[in-house]
C-alpha cells in the first residue's frame, strides 16, 4: 500500500492544477504509478509528464531499445511498479523473453544480441557506477549515435527518477501486472 494517498482523480488537486492534470491524462489515457505520487507537486508532475512524453513517445530510439533500457533501469532500482507497468510493453515491442528474463534475473548478457547488450551494459554502468567506461560509451555512440546515446542516457535518467518516486512512496504494481522477482521489502 502506497505510503500516501494517490492521486487518481482531478478533484485531488487545487483547481489551478487541472491543467496539470489534463495534459497528463492526454498522453497517458490515466493517471496512474508515478503520476499519482508526484502530483502531490504538481508542478513536478507536469513538468516530469513533458520530458516523459518525448522520452516515452517520441524520441529517436526504437521501442525496443527504449523499452530495454526502462526494463534495466527498473531492474537496477529493484522497482517493481516500473517493471510491471513495461514488462508487457516491452514484449509488444519486440523485446524477447530471454532478453527479459536476463534483465529480470540481473543475468550475463555475453549470450544476447549485441545491441541489446550495449544498452543493458550502458544503462547497468550508468545506474551503478554513476559513470560508463570510455570502451562502453564508444561502443554505444557507435551503435545509437550521439543523439541516440544522448536519448539513451536521458531515459535511463528519467526512468530512475520515476522509480525512485515509485520506490520511496511505496507504489505497488496492480495484483494483474507481472512481478519482478526478488526485490528487497518482500
Amino acid at each position: 500500500m502506497s505510503r500516501v494517498v494517490q492521486i487518481v482523480d482531478k478533484d485531488q488537486i487545487d483547481e489551478e492544477y487541472h491543467g496539470i492534470f489534463d495534459s497528463i491524462t492526454s498522453s497517458r489515457g490515466t493517471i496512474s504509478g508515478p503520476f499519482s505520487v508526484l502530483l502531490h507537486s504538481p508542478e513536478i508532475a507536469g513538468r516530469a509528464a513533458h520530458l516523459g512524453e518525448y522520452v516515452r513517445f517520441k524520441s529517436g530510439l526504437s521501442d525496443d531499445e527504449r523499452e530495454i533500457a526502462i526494463l534495466t533501469a527498473a531492474r537496477e532500482l529493484d522497482c517493481r511498479y516500473e517493471w510491471g507497468a513495461h514488462e508487457p510493453i516491452a514484449r509488444a515491442s519486440g523485446v524477447s523473453d530471454s532478453t527479459i528474463s536476463t534483465i529480470a534475473l540481473r543475468g550475463n548478457i555475453s549470450n544476447i544480441v549485441t545491441s541489446e547488450e550495449i544498452i543493458i551494459s550502458y544503462v547497468r554502468q550508468l545506474i551503478g557506477d554513476h559513470r560508463v567506461s570510455p570502451k562502453l560509451f564508444n561502443r554505444a555512440l557507435n551503435l545509437l549515435g550521439l543523439t541516440g546515446l544522448t536519448e539513451l542516457t536521458a531515459t535511463a535518467g528519467y526512468y530512475v527518477m520515476l522509480a525512485c518516486a515509485l520506490n520511496a512512496f511505496d507504489v505497488e504494481p496492480t495484483h494483474d501486472m507481472p512481478v519482478l522477482p526478488d526485490t528487497p521489502f518482500d
